[in-house]
């Protein structure tokens, strides 16, 4: 009886709390009101579509009219052929872009802090920033002027350098490091914003100590910078390791053809595919879902395993 009068009691007591807080800062609870209605309408009110996943969904009988099937749809997905092939195709691109695309903002962000004139690092970070501002379309389209066998000219150069035209864009071995390295040049400049703003926060007197101490350049950054911004790094790599099915359909569709589809099919285009060019509603939605979950169970484990090496994690 006592336990139940304490648990009521707090309750009305944090209720209490709250409301007092509500008066004092109501202006500001009111400026979450429009996030709350994008996420509520456009993010949560959607996932009611996920039923059909569990249905032979047909458009005309609509989402309760359709028959179940249970897991149907998740046992096709797994049996098909094309399962393993997609799988590892997404899977090497994830990790190609955490090796390579998700060190270069540190790196570059490191490297801009070092520099001493600060017009010539704003120079530096407002060209680098410029193609995040532009759609996939137009990388892509820039990177067929550039790398097109017959005319373009990054291709004529290899082309002379090496006695042989190398087909950049239909090769299959040439596709992932298209796409590695567009990615790079087209994220490196905005990644580097949060780091920059990390590294804002170093205490100056470390590094005059150091340099007191006779530390270089190098160690000042290895013993000082890196670890001052580790957290930063942790939480952007638990981030980058819960997208890692998702390798963006924009940038994979625009660079797939014929001849590279072997290795460019990924779970995004593959949805595409089967949900809009072959109106298999229920399967792709199973698909989707399946990314999702593996999605959320990585970002799990991968803050579990932070917090055991002794880092803050995303929460």
């Amino acid at each position: 009886m006592e336990t139940t009068i304490r648990k009521t009691t707090k309750k009305k007591s944090a209720l209490g709390s709250f409301m007092r807080h509500f008066k004092q800062n109501k202006w500001l609870y009111l400026l979450t009101v429009p996030g709350i209605l994008y996420f509520a309408i456009f993010k949560y009110a959607p996932m009611y579509g996920l039923i059909i996943a569990f249905k032979d969904y047909v458009p005309f009988a609509g989402i309760n009219g359709s028959q179940w099937v249970g897991l149907q749809n998740f046992r096709d997905f797994f049996s098909n052929p094309d399962f393993f092939r997609i799988l590892w195709n997404t899977l090497m691109l994830a990790f190609l872009n955490i090796f390579f695309s998700f060190p270069a903002p540190i790196v570059l962000a490191l490297l801009l802090n070092e520099l001493r004139s600060k017009v010539f690092q704003r120079t530096v970070q407002t060209f680098v920033y410029v193609p995040h501002f532009l759609s996939w379309t137009i990388v892509v389209s820039l990177w067929y002027i550039l790398f097109n066998v017959d005319h373009g000219a990054v291709a004529n150069f290899v082309a002379s350098l090496t006695g042989k035209e190398i087909d950049f864009l239909s090769d299959p071995a040439w596709f992932r490091p298209m796409i590695v390295l567009q990615s790079i040049w087209k994220e490196i400049g905005w990644g580097t914003i949060i780091y920059l703003a990390a590294l804002s926060g170093v205490d100056q007197e470390q590094y005059e100590a150091a340099i007191m101490d006779g530390a270089g350049r190098f160690r000042r950054v290895w013993h000082i910078t890196l670890p001052a911004i580790r957290s930063t790094i942790i939480i952007m790599l638990i981030m980058k390791v819960g997208s890692i099915l998702t390798t963006g359909f924009d940038q994979i569709y625009l660079m797939t053809n014929q001849l590279n589809r072997t290795v460019a099919d990924v779970f995004d285009t593959y949805v595409y595919m089967m949900g809009i060019t072959n109106g298999a509603y229920s399967y792709s939605t199973a698909v989707g879902l399946f990314k999702s979950v593996v999605g959320i169970i990585l970002v799990f484990g991968t803050n579990k395993l932070a917090k055991r090496f002794g880092e803050s994690g995303l929460y």
